[in-house]
């Protein structure tokens, strides 16, 4: 299956938390958007990686995405190396996508950055044709996104470009709120971590809302970009 676009995460929720109403504006435009998660966030301090299986599940269908994997790398401890840049790579020439996105290049959660050198390298790998790689014994095409693009997360990094998600904001609280264990719950036993109070769930929608503020929109998302960011003319900005 060919994708538009492919969503990289170092956990279950990083994709929604990060780019969630990107995702479902894309997909409400008629592009076929996977997502594939690097663990399984079995080091999460709430909940099992069991559950997040499930919660992952239920938040795809969801936004809507054509398909969701999960790579079972070792979450905490995955390395940007050739052993976990080739499962990658795979990935890529799997759904050949015109753009990757994946996590912010620099965040608390030392995962987040470390996953984000990962997929990028792995991208540039991708579309050299001496890195031979191979599913169910059938030699991949080489293949390289035309954009790779990362979502914001924990830190306010400053965007170079902002989406408008005017209208979607609903559907990605809605997919961040399938990961039941792992956010603001009051009725919750479980130990109390950064993402699971009231402010974090709140700064979901007040921070797209500030963003939108700023380029005139209701809510927008913000990106950082590899590349300069370019425009046939300028009548397509806003």
């Amino acid at each position: 299956m060919k994708l538009d676009i492919l969503a990289f995460g170092a956990h279950p929720d990083d994709v929604e938390l990060g780019c969630g109403a990107t995702i479902a504006k894309e997909i409400s435009l008629g592009k076929k958007v996977g997502i594939v998660d690097l663990t399984r966030g079995e080091l999460g301090t709430r909940g099992s990686a069991d559950l997040r299986d499930e919660e992952a599940k239920k938040s795809a269908e969801i936004l809507g995405v054509s398909v969701r994997e999960n790579l079972g790398f070792s979450d905490g401890f995955f390395k940007n190396d050739k052993e976990h840049q080739l499962v990658i790579i795979k990935m890529i020439r799997k759904y050949r996508p015109e753009i990757v996105l994946c996590n912010a290049i620099d965040d608390r959660h030392i995962d987040h950055g470390k996953g984000s050198k990962l997929v990028s390298d792995a991208c540039f790998l991708s579309g050299l044709l001496k890195i031979e790689t191979k599913v169910n014994d059938k030699l991949q095409e080489k293949w390289r996104p035309n954009n790779v693009y990362h979502y914001i997360q924990w830190k306010n990094i400053n965007p170079d470009f902002v989406v408008d998600v005017t209208g979607f904001i609903e559907k990605k609280v809605d997919s961040i709120l399938a990961y039941s264990s792992q956010f603001f719950d009051p009725k919750s036993n479980e130990p109390e971590t950064p993402i699971t109070s009231k402010n974090f769930l709140d700064s979901i929608t007040y921070r797209a809302k500030d963003l939108g503020r700023i380029i005139g929109v209701e809510y927008a998302e913000g990106f950082t970009s590899e590349r300069f960011v370019a425009v046939k003319n300028l009548d397509k900005l806003f």
